[in-house]
């Protein structure tokens, strides 16, 4: 979105707050747009990829504080890019939450095996998605 600040050094201070950087990973644009616009208005920093290499290439350029990301996207799918996330020690220590409309107990335990630190089923609130990441990053709502 234009005349946004989305290249934001992680955990940098604008104005006397700390800006915490969200990388969002999700093939449907709408569920970007909507955790885009109200991380946004939490006062968060966010950068959005469509795909899974996407997601990898913005991890690994813009550093981000957390990774919010898709389980089903076509090509490298949720599970296989948090596994290369959770490799790579350039982006290991960020927390990483899938989102998926898959919720059975066999699916929690392959995120987790892949590094996940969070799951959350679709649908969701993005209240909910606010708090978890606010809860991650130790942020309070003013």
């Amino acid at each position: 979105m234009p005349g946004r600040p989305h290249s934001v050094t992680p955990g940098s201070h604008v104005g006397g707050k700390t800006l915490h950087k969200i990388l969002i990973a999700d093939d449907e644009h709408n569920i970007r747009h909507i955790l885009d616009f109200s991380l946004h208005a939490e006062g968060f920093n966010v950068v959005a990829a469509a795909n899974g290499e996407e997601a990898v290439t913005l991890a690994l350029a813009e550093e981000p504080d957390l990774i919010l990301l898709d389980r089903m996207m076509p090509g490298q799918d949720g599970v296989e890019t948090c596994r290369l996330l959770k490799n790579d020690d350039r982006t290991k220590h960020i927390p990483v939450v899938l989102l998926t409309a898959k919720g059975s107990y066999e699916d929690r335990e392959e995120g987790k095996a892949a590094g996940a630190d969070e799951y959350i089923t679709k649908p969701f609130s993005p209240q909910r998605v606010i708090n978890l990441v606010q809860d991650f990053l130790g942020v309070t709502s003013e």
